[in-house]
């Protein structure tokens, strides 16, 4: 069965994801599709869900409200008709990123009139730090809130979601101008491979939970294209240093 809820207070994509978080985790509970436009969550459940428990689940997240229970607006109307999109149109952001960044960086060993890997590497994930970056700081607390329920540092040091957007900026520029080769790549190694695990975890146990890797302006869920991701970073920043 479907519930319609009132839920008041969600202003981002990352609220809508954190709702959908802390009620999936509502035994009974079998899916949620919230929405801040509605200021409204649709609730798959095996069982009737009181609104006592709904405000059990938002006890430590104070900005959300639930009231009462309304009729759903198409009985039987389920919550993966709501979410029916293609793969193309949900991943289209990123994946148009980093065509992006691929062809500049192609265009500048091109303009230089000698191809080399190390370069190209180096210019992609200078581009792939700085515009990620930029996407997260263009909502930093969104972004926070939204990476403190996957990452296994965020969720047990809570600033750690603020500090590791600045480090992505501070990784784009040491690779933009080639500033300590060694201490970049290991940085980004750590951090990388720590983000990954996370991201496993999370697709692993199949939750659906908003991929921050482009902050709070993209509705991007959790997947396999985000371990790619971390993956193409992480096998980037290891082949540089053996090259060192």
């Amino acid at each position: 069965m479907t519930q319609t809820i009132t839920v008041t207070g969600m202003t981002c994509a990352a609220c809508e994801y954190k709702i959908k978080h802390l009620f999936s985790q509502i035994p009974g509970v079998t899916d949620v599709l919230a929405s801040k436009d509605t200021n409204t969550a649709f609730i798959e459940t095996d069982q009737p869900i009181s609104i006592a428990q709904l405000r059990d689940a938002l006890q430590n997240s104070e900005k959300y409200a639930v009231s009462e229970s309304k009729p759903a607006k198409e009985p039987g109307q389920t919550i993966a008709e709501n979410e029916g999109k293609s793969w193309w149109l949900i991943y289209r952001p990123i994946l148009l990123i980093f065509g992006y960044i691929t062809a500049v960086c192609i265009l500048i060993q091109y303009a230089d009139d000698q191809w080399n890997t190390m370069t190209f590497m180096r210019h992609f994930m200078a581009g792939f730090f700085l515009v990620f970056s930029f996407f997260k700081l263009l909502n930093l607390k969104g972004f926070a809130e939204s990476y403190q329920m996957y990452d296994i540092v965020a969720m047990r040091w809570k600033p750690w979601a603020y500090v590791y957007a600045l480090v992505e900026l501070g990784l784009g520029f040491a690779f933009l101008i080639d500033c300590c080769p060694l201490i970049t790549n290991i940085t980004t190694l750590v951090v990388m491979s720590i983000s990954i695990i996370g991201v496993l975890k999370t697709v692993m146990n199949k939750q659906k939970i908003q991929c921050a890797c482009l902050g709070a302006i993209f509705d991007l869920p959790m997947s396999t294209v985000t371990i790619i991701e971390d993956g193409l970073m992480i096998l980037m920043s290891g082949w540089m240093l053996l090259s060192i």
